[in-house]
């Protein structure tokens, strides 16, 4: 499947401009830890922009979260890959931890998008260009700041062999690079 038709099956199920920023900050920050790491960008980026697919499907329940994205991918002839990725991006549903470079970078590299949005939502300009890897891990730090966020699972960045100041830094230049299409 190509990036295009990816968006489009996206799209298909994804009506919230919020949740599709966050597909495509996820996606971008996936490509970058696939240039990283030396993996294929195009599968790693899929993987960022589809793996919320069915979360209007299943009304934002958590408990069912990755599910229905497995009918819906396997239907669409993702790459079984994937498809395992997205699935364990929400460990909790599957009854069994996580435990490829895959599923660790996508797990990782969706939640810490969260953090670095709200980390620039506390800047004067709302503006992402301002953001320094140093607020973001300080923020990380601070447990009410973006509470929501998971700092375990970002934390998974070092299970793929990639220090926590590094992972934040190729997340953040990764959503700046797309900035304009988030808003921020």
């Amino acid at each position: 499947m190509t990036r295009d038709e990816a968006e489009e099956l996206l799209k298909r199920y994804v009506k919230n401009e919020r949740m599709l920023d966050h597909s495509y900050a996820s996606e971008a920050v996936l490509r970058a830890l696939a240039r990283r790491l030396g993996r294929d960008e195009e599968k790693w980026g899929l993987a960022g922009l589809l793996h919320d697919i069915d979360i209007e499907v299943v009304g934002g329940d958590l408990s069912r979260h990755g599910c229905e994205a497995v009918r819906i991918l396997t239907e669409a002839g993702i790459d079984p890959e994937i498809v395992d990725a997205v699935k364990m991006h929400n460990e909790a549903v599957c009854g069994v931890a996580r435990s490829t470079e895959f599923q660790h970078a996508l797990a990782a590299g969706e939640t810490v998008t969260g953090l670095v949005v709200a980390t620039a939502l506390v800047y004067p300009n709302k503006k992402i260009a301002g953001v320094k890897v140093k607020s973001i891990t300080k923020r990380m730090k601070e447990r009410a700041f973006a509470a929501s966020v998971n700092r375990d699972t970002i934390r998974e960045c070092e299970k793929i062999g990639i220090p926590l100041d590094e992972f934040v830094g190729i997340a953040l230049a990764a959503m700046q690079g797309i900035a304009g299409r988030l808003g921020l």
